[in-house]
């Protein structure tokens, strides 16, 4: 390990050495100093250095953030140094130790890449030829300004004054110093280029007179500061004892402007008379008050939430009805029952001023447009509107609000709702009712009784406010998924309508509407860069999406802009516009997500095909009925069934042994044979009281051997004795049939009112089969008609029980 050089040894320094630009200091000669070495050229150059006599040029910046620096910014005058000690750190940086040599110039770079290598000529400082005495002046004048620059406070190295005095050389001090004075790199780099040791020092006088100038107005800042803080607090103390006089006085102007304040503000608020009487009686209290006690903040608070919300403040409802119509139709597709229901609104309000509010609840599946319409609602009628989202509330006091002896009590959301609408008439829709919770802080449910019922909410009371406020003139509108977990009290006080699933014809419809232009414009497209072909959004609903909403169908669509944005946005010129084509869809989605079932290509023996309702939307069900020999018969049940649909199965189990005779199936077999029903995907739970028929058609088909025809589906309850009840959830389970192609469907008679409800495009495709009882169902979806099988094959025995097949159609 080399030692620190001295100066009275002999340097030999080579013509040609690597060259390392420093950023942010000026390396002088004597001077030991560590670097940081961090970029891949300088690393190098360390390494070469290293490998050979340990000398390096150290030469500065003249831009510091310059990451890649070139010969022009580097300046040309540095140091040649020895590299002491050298450490790699864990980043990947390497820490050296070096100590400046001898000052030089570079003369030429021999090259740039991989490192810096220089032909560098060494520079020998002249000898102060001045007068000695005029040296020895300089020296002691610079070395007592140093002194007084430490006095007043500059930080430096605590041992350099006693270094400082041990240096009897001009240049050696100046070089010191200036090392030591945390200079800019202009300046350090000005005071390295002066050869002349008696010019360096004067140099380095002069900026140490400046400090001293600067540290010495410092100075006078912090004591002028030191003076004015106390002044200050002898003022404020001043204050506080003629506030404490004035209050003792009961001379307080700033109270007394303050509660002029509030009552102004309660005038031209224009509150009922109840309202205002308890107002200005709290505004008395709060004149009594010490400003100070707890108590008025509260007080204050509650006048302000008075003060705020809008008691006679109220929005002029749009009576044009041609324009409603045309907004609602702007902003939705379709949904011709909920846009009658506010025109009827409208045109009822423009007879007659004073009206109540109806208060509409949406019931659909996700997706299908239930949250956005109460915008539309709004912004056809003219009207403020405000949302809050139940989901998941289980305090009352989130809908009544706290009570004001609570600490941090605030009114409810339907107040602040208010509030924020900033109007008594707004659209206040009350999302996601269906998911509300109960604990024991309260049922928020049965807190938005009062609230509900258009008998009652014309005097709703907050617990916060305690005060009556008419709610009959907001329009509430709330939205649920479903309504069965939603209390029968709170669904009688909601006018319930039903938003059913989009058909494939309404989603092509709603996507070249609306969805693709909304697309466009988020993903920062032009309607000119990119087409979707009408084959296209047809294979994204059918193989991509099978959702009874459209929120899918918007993710796809969106998907494909975000792709075609990144193609606009990587190009260097402006590509064509994109075409996307039935074919292409997969470029941009990947394989089809959904692809049409084929388990049921023939009519099969036990297999049935249902229809179910979910939250969802439209599913079908696919029933599977086998059996195996097992004395004593039973019935096994598997497919994760709920109790309503374990029932349903044992009641067709039933029907179809009371009426064995009439399909010709021997008694016997219900003793000697296992029936095995299972409904497949057993991950999923399923439930329902609309599986009976289906059930029974599966069990009759394979204990006659009479095949089920592929392409019918059904949905029913079924009694013992072959009645068939109604369902609900038409228009959902009519989708689900047309999603997976099947047009014929067996629906409960008395379900015939509700085929209104379906669009005539969906019954133009659909053969529906009302049927009263069980022998209808049956003569519709068997093959072969059940009465006419029974008398054509003989009773069934034992030996010829049919087994699990398919039967071709044709056949």
């Amino acid at each position: 390990m080399p030692t620190e050089f001295s100066e009275n040894e002999e340097l030999v320094i080579p013509e040609e050495i690597p060259l390392l630009p420093i950023r942010d200091v000026v390396v002088y000669p004597y001077m030991i100093l560590p670097l940081f070495v961090g970029r891949e050229p300088s690393i190098r150059a360390v390494n070469e250095s290293l490998a050979k006599d340990r000398l390096i040029f150290l030469a500065a910046q003249k831009e510091i953030t310059d990451e890649n620096p070139s010969p022009d910014t580097i300046y040309s005058i540095g140091t040649v140094a020895m590299i002491m000690r050298m450490r790699k750190l864990p980043d990947g940086r390497v820490k050296i130790l070096v100590q400046g040599l001898t000052k030089g110039t570079v003369t030429h770079f021999l090259q740039e890449k991989p490192y810096f290598m220089a032909r560098i000529k060494q520079i020998k400082e002249k000898p102060a030829t001045r007068d000695n005495v005029e040296v020895e002046a300089m020296m002691r004048t610079v070395k007592e300004q140093l002194e007084k620059v430490i006095s007043l406070g500059r930080m430096l190295s605590p041992d350099i004054l006693m270094v400082v005095d041990d240096i009897n050389d001009a240049g050696r001090l100046a070089d010191l110093i200036a090392s030591n004075l945390g200079l800019k790199v202009n300046e350090a780099q000005e005071i390295l280029e002066l050869f002349d040791p008696v010019d360096r020092l004067k140099k380095v006088n002069e900026i140490l007179v400046k400090e001293l100038e600067i540290l010495a107005m410092q100075a006078r800042i912090r004591s002028q500061a030191r003076d004015e803080m106390t002044k200050s607090q002898r003022e404020y103390f001043l204050r506080e004892q003629i506030r404490a006089i004035k209050n003792e006085l009961g001379d307080n102007e700033s109270k007394s402007e303050e509660i002029q304040e509030l009552r102004n503000k309660i005038e031209a608020a224009k509150m009922p008379d109840e309202i205002h009487e308890e107002a200005v009686k709290q505004v008395g209290r709060l004149e009594r008050m010490h400003q100070d006690a707890s108590e008025a903040t509260i007080v204050r608070t509650y006048l302000d939430w008075l003060i705020d919300i809008p008691w006679s403040k109220h929005t002029q409802d749009s009576m044009d009805l041609t324009e409603s119509q045309r907004v609602l139709d702007e902003d939705h597709f379709d949904l011709k029952k909920i846009k009658e229901r506010i025109l009827e609104f409208l045109a009822v309000r423009k007879l007659k001023q004073k009206m109540k509010g109806p208060i509409l609840c949406f019931v659909g599946p996700p997706g299908v447009g239930k949250t956005s319409l109460g915008k539309s609602i709004a912004r056809a009628m003219g009207r403020k509107f405000v949302r809050i989202s139940l989901g998941g509330i289980r305090d009352e006091a989130d809908v009544r609000g706290h009570r004001r002896t609570y600490v941090g009590a605030m009114p409810g959301r339907i107040i602040q709702g208010l509030k924020q609408a900033g109007s008594n008439n707004p659209i206040f829709m009350l999302d996601e009712i269906d998911k509300l919770g109960a604990d024991f802080r309260g049922d928020p449910a049965s807190a938005l009784l009062e609230v509900l019922d258009p008998e009652q909410n014309y005097s709703f009371r907050d617990h916060y406010l305690n005060l009556p406020f008419d709610l009959s003139n907001v329009m509430f509108v709330a939205t649920a998924n479903l309504m069965d977990t939603v209390p029968a009290a709170l669904r009688d006080r909601m006018e319930v309508i039903q938003l059913a699933g989009y058909s494939q014809e309404e989603k092509l419809k709603i996507a070249q509407q609306f969805l693709i232009e909304k697309q466009i414009e988020e993903n920062g497209l032009k309607p000119e860069d990119i087409e979707i072909t009408e084959q296209a959004l047809g294979r994204i609903v059918n193989q991509y999406t099978q959702e009874a909403g459209l929120r899918n169908l918007e993710r796809h669509i969106a998907a494909i802009c975000r792709k075609v944005a990144r193609k606009f946005a990587t190009a260097e010129t402006r590509p064509a516009k994109v075409v996307v084509s039935g074919i292409s869809v997969p470029k941009y989605l990947g394989p089809p997500r959904y692809i049409p079932e084929d388990e049921r290509e023939h009519d099969e023996i036990g297999v049935a095909t249902g229809l179910a309702w979910t939250q969802f939307g439209g599913e079908i069900l696919n029933i599977e009925v086998t059996m195996m020999k097992r004395n004593g018969g039973g019935l096994i049940l598997t497919g994760s069934l709920g109790d309503v649909m374990k029932e349903s199965a044992h009641a067709a189990l039933s029907y179809a042994r009371s009426k064995a005779a009439m399909f010709g199936i021997d008694d016997k077999v219900f003793s000697r044979y296992e029936i095995h029903v299972h409904v497949p995907q057993g991950a999923t739970p399923k439930d329902g009281p609309s599986a009976g028929i289906t059930l029974a058609t599966a069990i009759i088909s394979l204990l006659t051997g009479n095949p089920i025809r592929k392409d019918v589906a059904m949905t029913g309850e079924v009694t013992l004795r072959g009645k068939i009840l109604p369902i609900g959830g038409l228009k959902e389970k009519t989708l689900a049939a047309l999603r997976h192609n099947i047009k014929t469907i067996i629906v409960p008679h008395r379900n015939h009112k509700d085929l209104d409800d379906i669009p005539k495009e969906l019954r133009k495709k659909c053969r529906f089969h009302l049927a009263k009882d069980l022998t209808d169902v049956l003569k519709v979806a068997l093959i072969h008609d059940p009465m006419e099988w029974a008398k054509q094959l003989p009773m069934m025995k034992e030996s010829r029980m049919p087994a699990h097949k398919t039967v071709d159609h044709a056949a």
